[in-house]
């Protein structure tokens, strides 16, 4: 039997074990200890921090995996390319993955090819004098943590009492040397979904964005299709084949958060692994295909076939808690008595959590307790369909 190796075992990973055991692969998890839902499905458990490169790659050494992957969190994506190129597997490779997990190598990656991106400095952590190398850049800025995911040590400024807190912010959620600050550029903020396969662009799904305002934006849901003209959606595409030219990525899903202003596409940042918040599920729905299944199979060495004429609009959300707590209840009258949705355009509704668990305030997408994901023969009616699930669904927390 083919084995695979999958890091992470959150909920973002949870498909991604489901779809390679229906494929008929063992499933070999590694994560840090912890009450992880990918535990208790995977096959085969390791209890490794999944950024130990040295130590995820003895495990893959001594297991002899057919393919690595994850989903949804690019904290252990060095790792993965890593074990590629050691182990000659199908994944991007070590530079490629170290760029699309570092901001700094990755703006002087845009910097280098031309890929529109905001303006930017580098900081060291410990530099106090920080202020005046921003001259030049224009306000409002981004603090950014090179090395963080899931919106962590990123914050917005409008004015300089705000620099402190900002820093303050980056350090906590850093093990780097240094940080980036950065333009904000003002525009309509959309991202998309893609894969690159043997250095070709399978397809780009644009899609919109449902955001929470906090220190910086967080997305909380997307919706595709995006709809944008033609001529700004092939500049998003040539955009986004230029960063993946420039950033060396191959054989690998792509998250990508973009800028559209005055009808250009800027790159925020680009990473090399599926999107979080139900987009890979966005992928599947609109095409039709069990993208997850196409992801294993391409980290098993694979020639997998993308094409689709479908264009099936979808959309989700999350659900969150609006303070820290315990869950008193929950409550989806979504359902009929026998379990089924009695709206067919509700494609899932899933809860993380249980009545007795402790939740975060939403301020960062791990804090997530849940989703709800719709479809429809129009955006929307999809959108609609959101709405009135969302509305059928209550959480008490206490």
């Amino acid at each position: 039997m083919k084995k695979i190796l999958i890091l992470g075992a959150g909920i973002y990973q949870v498909p991604l074990i489901k779809a390679a055991q229906r494929l008929g692969i063992h499933t070999i998890v590694c994560s840090i200890p912890g009450e992880y839902p990918g535990f208790a499905i995977a096959d085969q458990v390791y209890y490794e921090n999944t950024v130990d490169s040295r130590a995820i790659l003895k495990i893959a050494r001594d297991e002899k995996v057919d393919g690595i992957v994850t989903a949804g969190t690019d904290v252990c994506v060095p790792t993965i390319g890593k074990v590629c190129d050691e182990l000659n597997l199908r994944g991007l490779s070590a530079e490629a993955a170290e760029i699309s997990s570092n901001k700094r190598l990755m703006k002087k990656a845009y910097e280098a090819e031309g890929v529109r991106s905001a303006k930017f400095r580098e900081i060291a952590t410990d530099d106090l004098n920080y202020a005046e190398k921003l001259e030049g850049l224009e306000f409002p800025l981004i603090f950014k943590a090179v090395d963080s995911s899931g919106s962590r040590g990123i914050t917005r400024v409008d004015s300089e009492d705000e620099f402190e807190a900002a820093r303050q912010c980056v350090l906590d959620n850093t093990r780097s040397g240094y940080y980036l600050i950065e333009e904000f550029i003002e525009g309509e903020e959309f991202g998309a979904q893609a894969f690159v396969q043997d250095g070709k662009l399978e397809f780009i799904l644009p899609h919109g964005d449902y955001v929470f305002k906090g220190s910086t934006g967080v997305p909380v849901g997307h919706f595709a299709p995006y709809n944008i003209p033609d001529i700004q959606l092939e500049d998003c595409r040539e955009t986004l084949t230029k960063a993946i030219r420039a950033m060396k990525l191959d054989n690998c899903a792509i998250n990508a958060d973009f800028i559209l202003k005055d009808g250009k596409t800027y790159v925020l940042e680009i990473g090399g692994r599926s999107g979080a918040t139900c987009l890979a599920e966005l992928v599947a729905i609109y095409y039709d295909f069990d993208y997850y299944e196409k992801i294993i199979r391409v980290a098993m060495g694979e020639k997998v076939d993308f094409s689709s004429d479908k264009a099936i609009p979808n959309a989700s959300k999350l659900l969150t808690s609006g303070k820290d707590g315990v869950i008193a209840a929950q409550y989806d009258d979504n359902a009929d008595s026998n379990g089924a949705y009695i709206d067919p355009n509700i494609v899932d509704v899933q809860f993380d959590y249980r009545p007795g668990d402790s939740v975060h305030k939403f301020n960062i997408g791990p804090h997530r307790i849940g989703h709800v994901i719709t479809k429809g023969s129009t955006l929307k009616e999809a959108t609609a369909a959101l709405e009135t699930a969302l509305n059928k669904i209550k959480i008490d927390v206490e």
